[in-house]
């Protein structure tokens, strides 16, 4: 949708008149009423004209106000609207005339007004940066204080006189242990050495060269010698 300005239209209606109905006076009254002080008030076609202006500028701060509902459309015909009008007022003899100046007056309050709200409703609603939030360390709790104990009374406790007091036991020697006899070594026996008929030592043997008589004679009891027979 394509928003136009109000004001628009009372300007349209008076360049009708001046064009299409070059007979139409803006001064001539339109109606007369009679007010309760008793004077008689006769409006004119231009005061009505105004009127209108006036109506439509409320409506059009009131557009302007709102987010989002003016168009730069709308801005570019304000500007458009507001120097045609400067223009016929300047330069055309018929709009010279109070009504009209009233009129180009209000059209060029329009364009400030609808510009001055938009630029202010486009910065309100540009999103601020928001400044990261520093964690903040949670406060420690408070540690409940004690409340102080009432101090205890000393306690004397008495003695039992039925209680007898615990003698003191004397040390007992302690026995005296025998001593124990002395074992005596046993007796490391003693290899028999064999000798020969001549006397003479025999040569050691190996144990897997004794047999079963060498053993006997090993173990059997030295005989005395004999002595030979005296002759």
């Amino acid at each position: 949708m394509i928003g136009f300005p109000l004001l628009l239209i009372p300007f349209a209606i008076y360049n009708i008149f001046v064009f299409l109905m070059p007979g139409v006076v803006f001064t001539a009254p339109i109606a007369s009423v009679t007010l309760m002080s008793g004077v008689q008030w006769s409006p004119t076609f231009g005061d009505a004209l105004l009127a209108l202006g006036i109506v439509l500028l409320l409506f059009e701060v009131v557009k302007a106000a709102r987010p989002g509902a003016r168009y730069l459309t709308d801005h570019l015909l304000s500007l458009v609207v507001s120097g045609a009008a400067v223009a016929e007022f300047l330069l055309l003899v018929p709009f010279g005339t109070s009504t009209f100046f009233l009129l180009t007056v209000l059209m060029i309050v329009e364009f400030l007004a609808g510009v001055s709200i938009g630029f202010r409703n486009r910065h309100r609603h540009v999103p601020a940066a928001v400044p990261a939030s520093v964690p903040r360390e949670p406060a420690p709790a408070p540690v409940p204080v004690p409340a102080n104990p009432a101090p205890a009374e000393p306690s004397f406790d008495r003695p039992h006189q039925d209680v007898k007091p615990v003698e003191p036991v004397p040390p007992q020697p302690e026995p005296e242990t025998a001593p124990k006899p002395e074992i005596a070594p046993k007796p490391v026996p003693t290899l028999a050495v064999i000798r020969n008929a001549e006397g003479t030592v025999a040569a050691e043997r190996k144990i897997s060269d004794w047999s079963v008589s060498d053993l006997v004679s090993d173990h059997a009891p030295e005989s005395p010698a004999k002595t030979p027979p005296k002759p």
